[in-house]
């Protein structure tokens, strides 16, 4: 059992490294050429913030590990060496709630801070906005705390007289689980319907901001997971069949990039015209629905200016490359089925675990607890696997709804042409998204997670709150999850396999 120890907090050190590498990687490969060689301020938190998501999500397979590491141990030295859990997950907390409402916004409007400024005057503009920021979180916390703030336990008031200890347990039977056949025996069992009560007591203030965090975290999770765990796979099995078949003639080639060309002037002619009306000061409804427009424009733009290159590849390599390409959609179609697998396991599991009362089945967590009997951390493995996806659909369905939200923007996630606003941004949503993620993962495999230090975590403490208790009695965000993802479902079949075409509509002012 030692030796068990050992190797998880090995594990344990080898993947927070691995998960900083990739922290990193993602880093290099998503920023904009503009931000090359500066902003290492913001850049060290987007690192930072990816590195916490990440390992948060990790984090709950670990405790499930950690408790395994116990499971057999006769004296209590022998799990000297675990994780402390509880220790790990608060640290994690406050660093995920340091990072989304303090570091990040900070990091936020130093980037965005006039660069014809001094650093110091940079430093304390992006302060004074983080404080103002803070003292208007801090007072709407403080007053729904001072209203609401309160925990509503529904508790059964139960009593029994004492009897002597039997000699024999041959008389308790299903029908008689009691000692004596008087009711006052045996009123623990036997206790009627108005013997419930309500026990309310006042949560203490952090356990109330994680759970309003908590709250916020699980509307954008319920949205952007719905639609991510649908869109993930079927955005990559519809890649592929949108995939160019072959490749182009020189003579198409130059054809297309002919209109492309046409094209991209057509939006610097709209661009500038904008710029113009902006100018002149008609920022209207009209100003803001053509700067939307735009932008989709040339997003599509940059996709057609994608694909040409893809059907027409150059070089000295151009057979290598377009090998490649070929692989690639091939890869696309298999990572696509497999998550299109674990995509149904996962809705089909939230409908047999959460939504049916009582579970017909415990599903997935039968297959960890059967996965562990065949290798101690196979079944660890997969559970990680299964965390960890819907993270991923996490972030895909919010790429997806990033230029379609109708009250807020959020800023788009681009390969190799992502601002450092727009990355921090994504960063600070993923993280509030993260937390969710791991109630959700708490809940949705309660049976495989019992006794972790994230189950007396995420305890009645949080579905008790007054005024949220109901959010989750009535399992709303299991069924807006549900829904979403079979609306995306169906968006794909109708919608999916088309190819998206530029409406070149600008109603630009005279």
């Amino acid at each position: 059992m030692g030796d068990f120890n050992v190797a998880l907090v090995i594990v344990a050190a080898v993947v927070s490294v691995l998960v900083l590498l990739v922290s990193v990687y993602l880093l290099i490969n998503y920023q904009h050429p503009d931000d090359a060689n500066q902003a290492y301020f913001p850049k060290l938190v987007v690192v930072l913030g990816i590195t916490v998501a990440l390992l948060s999500i990790l984090m709950l397979p670990a405790d499930v590990a950690n408790r395994q590491a116990c499971r057999r141990a006769i004296y209590s030295g022998a799990c000297s060496l675990t994780l402390p859990m509880k220790t790990l997950w608060l640290a994690v907390y406050i660093a995920d709630a340091v990072l989304v409402f303090l570091v990040i916004p900070f990091a936020m409007f130093y980037y965005e801070g006039d660069q014809d400024k001094s650093v110091g005057k940079r430093l304390t503009s992006a302060l004074l906005w983080v404080a103002v920021s803070a003292v208007v979180c801090g007072l709407i916390l403080g007053i729904l705390y001072g209203l609401v703030g309160k925990v509503d336990f529904t508790v059964r008031h139960l009593s029994s007289a004492v009897e002597t200890f039997p000699n024999s347990f041959t008389s308790f039977s299903t029908g008689q689980p009691c000692i004596s056949t008087s009711p006052k025996q045996c009123a623990a069992y036997t206790a009627p319907a108005n013997s419930q009560t309500t026990w309310t007591m006042r949560a203490t203030f952090p356990e109330y901001v994680v759970a309003l965090a908590t709250i916020v975290g699980s509307v954008l999770f319920t949205i952007f997971g719905g639609v991510g765990i649908a869109c993930l796979p079927l955005g990559l099995i519809f890649s592929f069949v949108r995939r160019p078949k072959a490749v182009i003639t020189r003579s198409q080639y130059i054809k297309e990039a002919t209109e492309l060309g046409k094209k991209a002037r057509e939006l610097k002619k709209a661009a500038e015209a904008l710029h113009q009306e902006e100018k002149s000061g008609k920022k209207g409804r009209k100003w803001r629905k053509n700067v939307k427009a735009l932008g989709k424009e040339l997003v599509l733009l940059e996709d057609d200016m994608k694909a040409l290159e893809e059907m027409y590849p150059q070089g000295e390599q151009a057979e290598a490359t377009w090998a490649l390409t070929v692989l690639g959609y091939i890869g696309k179609l298999l990572f696509g089925a497999v998550g299109l697998i674990i995509s149904i396991a996962w809705v089909a599991h939230i409908v047999i675990y959460l939504l049916i009362d009582p579970p017909l089945s415990s599903f997935l967590n039968e297959i960890f607890v059967k996965l562990d009997g065949v290798w101690g951390l196979l079944g660890t493995a997969a559970f990680a696997f299964f965390c960890f996806y819907l993270l991923i659909a996490v972030i895909a369905g919010e790429m997806m709804l990033g230029l379609k939200l109708v009250f807020i923007t959020i800023h788009p996630m681009k390969w190799g042409g992502t601002l450092m606003n727009s990355f921090l941004f994504n960063v600070g949503l993923i993280l509030l998204c993260s937390i969710s993620v791991i109630q959700f993962c708490a809940t949705a495999f309660a049976y495989y997670a019992q006794a972790t230090a994230a189950q007396e975590i995420f305890g009645h403490t949080l579905q008790s709150l007054r005024g949220i208790k109901y959010l989750y009695k009535y399992n709303v965000f299991q069924y807006g999850f549900v829904a979403l993802a079979i609306l995306t479902l169906f968006y794909y079949a109708i919608f999916g396999w088309r190819k998206r075409k530029p409406t070149g509509r600008f109603q630009l002012s005279n």
